[in-house]
């Protein structure tokens, strides 16, 4: 199935790769500057950086995360965002966000 790419703020956007009740496979694509906003949500997300580099703020602490690096947010965790070189992350959720359909 192809899902359509949505944009979620300014230099941000979404396209679910894949998905069923329990996971969800997403790539976002970042401009460099955008910015991921302060939030959290139930659901446990780990991060694989395709390309590019960002600085993820998870809880207060700051992890600069570049080509190859990945990060696991647990649920409920306040997380957020700043791309600092244009790219891609690869973002698992689990359970599937029903908010992305």
């Amino acid at each position: 199935m192809e899902y359509p790419i949505k944009s979620t703020g300014p230099g941000v956007t979404r396209q679910v790769l894949a998905e069923n009740s329990d996971l969800m496979l997403v790539a976002f694509r970042f401009e460099t500057g955008a910015k991921g906003d302060l939030h959290n949500h139930p659901h446990v997300q780990a991060t694989y950086v395709e390309s590019g580099r960002f600085a993820f703020f998870v809880e207060g602490t700051e992890h600069d995360l570049g080509t190859g690096d990945s990060l696991i947010i647990p649920s409920q965790a306040n997380h957020s965002c700043v791309c600092l070189e244009a790219g891609t992350l690869i973002d698992t959720f689990t359970p599937r966000r029903a908010d992305f359909l």
